[in-house]
């Protein structure tokens, strides 16, 4: 999808100046950024630039000293977050927070709480009420979800007893439970061989072609980035140094700085002759 007709089906997040700090260190200074619905975001930078805390302050968990967070044109920046879940932002995090413990299905299932209207009455008259045909309902859209991401196998298992993959897996399915508009996604394929990150890109993409979910995606998978990213915006000790399309982004010398250590003049440099220091 072209970044015009993105533009014209309107923007369903905007970053505006924010700032955090824990203490004296400054996790990120005057950040700002805007996302097109429909898009394909990805925050990218070295280790410590201030990616996940960005999520945190989008999803909620952090609260910033400084700058504001609209989604779909509210301020949302002073708002828990659950009720940020509840209006549609969805999350996944980098270390996996699976109930181990609980099966596959019902651990996506907690993704649905927010969604559900039965009232404490219905709940305890749950045969005669309206609570038992909306949790079916419920679990056939929970069905969907195991169906597309390719989970059916485990849907009984204990989620604690999964491969890491399997697990990622669930952790992505909890959050699409939600029915967010937006989805932000914290490194989604850290610590996957090469098959589960090409069935984790896939899965993304349709998430955003076929489902209509806006993602904000943090990846250090270059390639991955590169293939499936509409735009990247590049973060460097809590600054952005960079945003634009893949390919102008990687470019782009701070960037290649920030990540190779190197600068084009120093690229661009003569080798020594030999036996010269």
């Amino acid at each position: 999808m072209d970044g015009a007709r993105k533009a014209a089906e309107g923007e369903i997040l905007a970053v505006e100046g924010v700032s955090l700090a824990f203490g004296g260190v400054r996790a990120l200074s005057e950040v700002g950024f805007r996302v097109a619905r429909g898009e394909l975001f990805a925050i990218i930078g070295p280790n410590g630039a201030g990616k996940t805390s960005m999520l945190n302050c989008i999803s909620g968990r952090y609260r910033p000293q400084s700058g504001t967070v609209r989604f779909k044109g509210d301020d949302v920046t002073h708002l828990s977050p659950n009720h940020r879940a509840a209006i549609g932002i969805g999350r996944t995090f980098q270390n996996l927070a699976l109930f181990g413990h609980m099966t596959v299905l019902d651990n996506i299932m907690v993704g649905r709480h927010h969604l559900l209207r039965s009232n404490l009455l219905s709940g305890a008259l749950y045969w005669l009420g309206g609570a038992q045909k909306e949790e079916l309902a419920h679990r056939r859209d929970v069905e969907e979800i195991i169906d597309f991401l390719e989970i059916q196998h485990v849907r009984k298992a204990t989620a604690g007893t999964l491969s890491y993959g399997l697990r990622k897996r669930v952790e992505l399915a909890r959050a699409v439970a939600l029915k967010p508009d937006l989805i932000l996604l914290d490194e989604p394929m850290a610590g996957m061989n090469l098959e589960e990150k090409e069935d984790m890109a896939r899965y993304i993409v349709d998430l955003n072609e076929e489902w209509g979910m806006t993602v904000v995606m943090i990846e250090h998978d270059m390639g991955v980035v590169m293939d499936i990213s509409h735009r990247v915006m590049v973060l460097d000790f809590g600054r952005k140094i960079a945003e634009g399309l893949p390919a102008e982004v990687m470019a782009h010398p701070q960037v290649r700085s920030a990540y190779l250590g190197v600068t084009d003049d120093a690229e661009a440099a003569p080798e020594p002759a030999p036996g010269v220091t």
